[in-house]
């Protein structure tokens, strides 16, 4: 029940072109507090309802747990759910040995696309594609929880 991942800012919309699948996702917050959250999830046709813990000092890993849900039980939850919700598209795009999943996000947080990589060890080495950004690993501003509460749209930047 530990998440390991890396997160990074995405230069070009050149990863379209290895898209291996993608799907909505619609995400909100019955809980936002620093040393947990819980979020539920529509992803296509199925729901989930996901507690992830605090994050590590470096923003690596943090204990997550999920559960598949009824997607009416899910669509019910997100009513409930704090400030915004979370639209955006999912892609899964495979490079060398991993498979990064890239959200392009709309709403409210339109303009902005991150790529992540679960990865089995903190220290685990991968190959980069020319289209990865910055690494974003560890900056709050961009979990989901705080873009529900400050969308990237309301960002000086």
């Amino acid at each position: 029940m530990l998440e390991i991942e890396r997160k990074f800012s995405v230069k070009s919309t050149t990863f379209l072109a290895n898209a291996k699948e993608s799907y909505k996702i619609t995400q909100g917050y019955l809980n936002t507090d620093k040393n947990r959250t819980v979020r539920v999830r529509t992803k296509g046709n199925k729901g989930f309802i996901t507690v992830k813990g605090i994050s590590s000092a470096d923003g690596l890993s943090r204990f997550e747990w999920e559960k598949e849900i009824d997607i009416k039980d899910a669509e019910a939850l997100l009513l409930l759910c704090e400030d915004f919700v979370i639209d955006k598209t999912r892609y899964l795009i495979p490079f060398d040995t991993i498979v990064f999943e890239v959200d392009v996000f709309e709403g409210a947080n339109k303009g902005l696309v991150i790529a992540e990589v679960e990865l089995q060890t903190a220290d685990q080495q991968f190959e980069k594609p020319d289209w990865l950004g910055d690494e974003l690993t560890g900056d709050e501003r961009f979990y989901n929880a705080y873009l529900s509460n400050v969308p990237f749209t309301s960002w000086n930047r």
